[in-house]
This record gives C-alpha cells, sequence and structure tokens, in this order.
C-alpha cells in the first residue's frame, strides 16, 4: 500500500515573486507521524557502466545512465522498508524537482488505463529523473518517456523548475499524464486531486500531454462537459474526502493569497492557476505551508465549536516529515542562485534552513539521521521541539513566532552576506565556501533553537500542576 498520500504544494512563478524567482514548494507529508529522514548529496556519475536501481516496494527496476549530476536528497532512513523517497532537490544544472504530490485519478478512466503494479512510483522516480534532466521542461518530457516504458502504480504530481519555468506533472492513470506552465505572473496551489483543468492542445509551449490522450479519451467516451477538454473534469474526481480532506486546503492558501476573492471551502472547482494580490514572499509559503486555517472557525487552536475545529484537514501537520522551498533566484550569478530551504520536523513550528545548492555534503546532524530516538539529529530535535510547542500552545506559539521571526530576518541577512563573500570564488572553492557556510547556518539555527528550548523548558516547569501555595519560612 502507498502510504505517501497527502502533501500540499505551492508553484510560484518568477513574475509573482517578490524577488524574480521561481519557487516550487511542498509539504513531504506521510501515513505516519514518525518516519525518520536524512538529507543527503547523492554523488555525481562519470562513465560509470552497469549502474541500476531497483524498487524496495515493488518490482520496478531500470538501467540507469553512466553519467549523473550530483543532487540534495532527502530519503528515508529506513529504505528498504519505506523506499527511497528522495522527495526534492536540485541539480547541478539549477533545475529543481519535488516528487510527488499523491493525486488520484476517477475509476472511469482508470477502467481503460489501469495502474501498473511495477511500475515507476514515487519512492524512484526522483533518483532516476533529477540527475539526468536540464531544464523544467525537459524534466516533463524525461519523466514522460519513462511512465509510457514503465506505466505508473499510482496517481503522482510532479513538481520542475529552473530559473525561468515551473512546470506540474499530473500522472493519473497508468500511462496518462498532462503538464501545464504555470504563467510567470501566477501561482498555484494544489493538494491531493487533479488540478490541471482546460488543456490546450495547440498551446505547446504551455502544455505536454501523454502520448494519445485525447484518442483515448474520445474512443472511451471519457469528456464529460459539453465544451472543452478540461483535465480535471474528464480525470479528476469529486468525492466526499475531496471537499474536507483537499479542497479546502487549497481553498485556504488561495484566501491566504487572494484575500479579497470569497469561496467556498468545499468547492471541487477552485480555479488551479491564479494572480496574487500582491507579491509573493519565501515567508508567504513558509506560513502556508504550516497553515492550520488560522483567522478562521475551522483552526484546531481556535475558538470555533469542536465540529467547526475538526471539520478540515489542516495543511500543516504533525506528519508532515519534510517541508521545502526550492528557489532558482533570477539576481545572482548561477553558480549562487540555487536554495534548498529545507524544514525537518514539521513547518507549523520549525524554521526553514537555507541551504545553497551548491554543496558536496551536508551538515553530520542532518545526514547521520537514526531510526532511534536521538536528539543530536536534526530530524528528531526539530520534531521535539514542534511538539513542545504544540503542547502548551497558548503559552508558547508567541515565543515559537517570535522565534522564527528572528531567524527570518537572520536568514535574509545570511544568504546576502555568503552570496557578497563568495563573488570572487568559482569552481570547487566555490562548493567548498558554500558547504562551509551552509554548515554555519545550522550550527546558529540550533544555537537559536537551544534558547527557545530552554525558554520553553523553564516555562514549564512552572506551569506545573504539582504546586502548592506554602510559608516561603517552611
Amino acid at each position: 500500500m502507498k502510504e505517501y498520500s497527502a502533501c500540499t504544494t505551492i508553484l510560484v512563478g518568477k513574475k509573482a515573486s517578490v524577488d524574480g524567482s521561481t519557487m516550487i514548494a511542498r509539504n513531504d507529508d506521510t501515513f505516519r507521524p514518525i518516519t525518520p529522514q536524512k538529507f543527503i548529496i547523492e554523488p555525481a556519475a562519470k562513465k560509470e557502466k552497469g549502474r541500476k536501481i531497483k524498487s524496495w516496494l515493488n518490482n520496478f527496476a531500470m538501467d540507469l545512465p553512466e553519467d549523473a549530476q550530483a543532487v540534495p536528497a532527502v530519503p528515508n532512513v529506513d529504505y528498504k522498508n519505506r523506499g527511497y523517497y528522495d522527495e526534492s532537490g536540485i541539480n547541478q544544472e539549477n533545475v529543481a524537482m519535488s516528487c510527488t504530490e499523491s493525486t488520484y485519478g476517477n475509476e472511469r478512466a482508470l477502467a481503460f488505463d489501469p495502474l501498473v503494479k511495477d511500475g515507476l512510483d514515487e519512492d524512484c522516480m526522483q533518483t532516476v529523473v533529477l540527475p539526468y534532466i536540464h531544464s523544467a521542461r525537459n524534466g516533463v518530457e524525461y519523466l514522460g518517456k519513462l511512465i509510457k516504458k514503465y506505466g505508473s502504480p499510482a496517481g503522482n504530481s510532479v513538481l520542475f523548475g529552473d530559473k525561468d519555468e515551473i512546470w506540474y506533472m499530473e500522472i493519473v492513470t497508468g500511462h496518462h499524464w498532462v503538464a501545464q506552465r504555470i504563467p510567470d505572473d501566477a501561482y498555484a496551489v494544489a493538494a491531493n486531486r487533479v488540478s490541471i483543468e482546460q488543456v490546450d492542445f495547440n498551446d505547446s509551449d504551455n502544455f505536454m500531454w501523454s502520448e494519445g490522450i485525447q484518442d483515448f479519451v474520445t474512443k472511451y467516451h471519457l469528456n464529460v462537459d459539453h465544451e472543452g477538454w478540461n483535465f480535471r473534469h474528464i480525470f479528476g474526481t469529486y468525492s466526499q474526502q475531496d471537499r474536507y480532506y483537499n479542497t479546502n486546503r487549497v481553498w485556504y492558501g488561495q484566501k491566504y493569497f487572494n484575500p479579497e476573492i470569497e469561496q467556498d471551502p468545499t468547492d471541487g472547482d477552485l480555479p488551479f492557476i491564479r494572480r496574487a494580490a500582491k507579491k509573493i514572499t519565501r515567508e508567504d509559503i513558509e506560513f502556508v505551508l504550516g497553515s492550520h486555517y488560522q483567522n478562521t472557525p475551522f483552526d484546531p487552536f481556535g475558538k470555533g465549536t469542536e465540529e467547526e475545529k475538526h471539520r478540515f484537514r489542516p495543511i500543516g501537520l504533525n506528519r508532515t516529515q519534510n517541508a521545502h522551498i526550492l528557489q532558482i533566484r533570477n539576481d545572482v550569478p548561477a553558480d549562487k542562485a540555487a536554495i534548498m530551504w529545507l524544514c525537518i520536523g514539521g513547518p507549523t513550528f520549525t524554521p526553514f534552513v537555507p541551504f545553497f545548492a551548491n554543496m558536496n555534503d551536508t551538515d553530520p546532524s542532518y545526514s547521520n539521521t537514526s531510526m532511534e530516538y536521538n536528539m543530536n539529529d536534526a530530524w528528531w530535535y526539530y520534531k521535539s521541539l514542534a511538539v513542545l510547542v504544540e503542547s502548551h500552545y497558548p503559552q508558547f506559539v508567541q515565543l515559537d513566532t517570535d522565534y522564527l521571526k528572528e531567524l527570518n530576518q537572520y536568514y535574509r541577512s545570511r544568504v546576502n552576506e555568503v552570496i557578497i563573500g563568495a563573488a570572487n570564488k568559482k569552481g570547487l572553492e566555490l562548493t567548498n565556501y558554500l558547504t562551509k557556510a551552509n554548515q554555519e547556518t545550522v550550527a546558529y539555527t540550533r544555537k537559536q533553537s537551544e534558547k527557545l528550548w530552554g525558554q520553553m523548558m523553564i516555562d514549564s516547569i512552572n506551569m506545573s500542576k504539582l504546586t502548592f501555595n506554602m510559608d516561603a519560612n517552611l
């Protein structure tokens, strides 16, 4: 059974962002609250013959090209039982990939193109694609060919980004898919259901699709509309789960970016593409990825009725194993332009730490994650920090908010400082410099987190119910 089935995606075009960068972002939500992950560099390969990959979750296997780019990845520690799931990364040509947003096709379409049990699934997808692609568009093309050859055992949506373009690819049956380029001045939010709407088959600059998909839809009478070719209507679902588990997350994301627009949180036809009311910042994306319906009756920590507080599934969850924003900047040289903002432990209460993707190692606290509880590991440490904040939410939420605000201020100046310091460095010297800078950022983040941790522990002691007023002289 596929357990990775509940992520939330945000895509931001370069003219929609405040600094002209492209950003693709996603919460990696798993079925279980505890699925330890590590952050590593998958090494490059050069003329290495005989390279292969075999899934631990099904019988998928394939030969790998002899040459591969080095890429960062956030795989499972227990990969032999949980699968690889590299999840997100930016390759050496500044192409970003995040996979996947689990997406479910309807029974009408699956009846005629069923899922392929031993096909290419999320567990191996990034590993067999990201090291070999040269642009976001090329990523769609490359993965499309693999799906044609091997088929897909699950519905998966995949995010690709480079400095110019962002593409969202939805694989909904065993072999059929559509991909749409997000307009430069737009954003999109997706949450576990088919999102792409009208497809223009005369516009190959902004749409790509699987071979034969139009004939497939015609042959099996799958188009339910009188006019047009709406991918969501043809292949998507409109279930009870969609209304209370999926569409409400899209609604809240759009409510944040477009507060002037009134919409129903259970509307199954919320637009996929939106233009935000203002330019979008990285901090905006972080807030939405960690959000829980703040300032609505549906906030689990709010003042709504018990029914309202548990009506909808929030975006930020305790089973978000990592969240990431893959940013490609356009205002700095290419060898310093790719930043992987990684949040280990959950985006509601813990920080998105900036890692320059041009690195050759990650900090040991990220790369050596244990399966057993270990506070030296970033994954376990920040998971624990989030639990501590939530345990006394009314008392600790402002402390945590101030901590995150101060870190974000530091990160903005820190990124600028590192770029200035790297101005005259090239090649391996630059890579080594950025690697060291990343680790210094990790150390500073841990230091500030320890201060928050200490304050919350002291406050927790003072909140104990095992106390009694007594004479100070006794």
